[in-house]
């Protein structure tokens, strides 16, 4: 099955996306979901405890639910064409089976892009910072660990949201767009809605039900 998107440009968006999962777990997977002309991509960067949903619009109505290979995918994307091949299924993480809900999100607030790239970026200067200041014999996995849970767990300035959101939405180039970035609620999840894509994350202590549908 080839899927065609709207614009060529969304062939080069989704390689990006790809790539970078692909530079930090080589097993990536993806989930793909359609059921129209815009396509949820699914993913769990291994650098980050959230999910990162990348919608893209495609040039033709397609239904499809399926989990693949990330460096499958990617090799079957043609930037110029703007078309990519869907590679067959495989055995989907667990993370794949538990997806945020489709609708249904609250309102929690609307941040300036300025900000939301400022908090991230100062948030990874501390973290380089205070890794810098450890000695060698103290810059062990499972300190660097700490730290990191340490700084990401924080919360977005007048939000639940935790950093680790805003990290991974930077890394994964979600906050190139200067518009305003929205934070939205429901039950167990929070998520951090740009243009460009969304982030989602579970608040801490709780559990998830097994909501497996496409977002909006």
């Amino acid at each position: 099955m080839s899927l065609s998107f709207a614009e060529r440009g969304e062939a080069a968006e989704l390689a990006a996306l790809l790539a970078r999962l692909l530079r930090w777990e080589k097993a990536a997977a993806a989930r793909l979901q359609a059921d129209g002309q815009v396509l949820g991509v699914f993913a769990k960067p291994a650098r980050f405890d959230v999910l990162a949903i990348r919608p893209l619009r495609l040039a033709e109505p397609a239904r499809l639910d399926i989990t693949v290979s990330a460096g499958e995918l990617l090799e079957g994307i043609d930037e110029a064409a703007g078309t990519a091949r869907v590679p067959a299924a495989v055995t989907g993480p667990s993370w794949a089976g538990v997806l945020p809900p489709r609708g249904g999100w609250e309102p929690v607030a609307e941040l300036e892009h300025a900000g939301v790239r400022g908090a991230a970026e100062a948030v990874i200067a501390e973290f380089r910072e205070r890794t810098e200041a450890l000695a060698a014999t103290e810059r062990t996995r499972d300190a660097l660990d700490a730290l990191a849970e340490e700084i990401w767990s924080r919360t977005l300035s007048g939000t639940p949201l935790p950093l680790r959101a805003v990290h991974a939405a930077r890394s994964l180039g979600f906050l190139r767009a200067a518009a305003p970035v929205a934070v939205l609620a429901r039950g167990v999840w929070l998520r951090l809605r740009t243009p460009l894509g969304s982030i989602a994350v579970r608040r801490p202590g709780t559990t998830t039900p097994g909501l497996t549908v496409t977002p909006r």
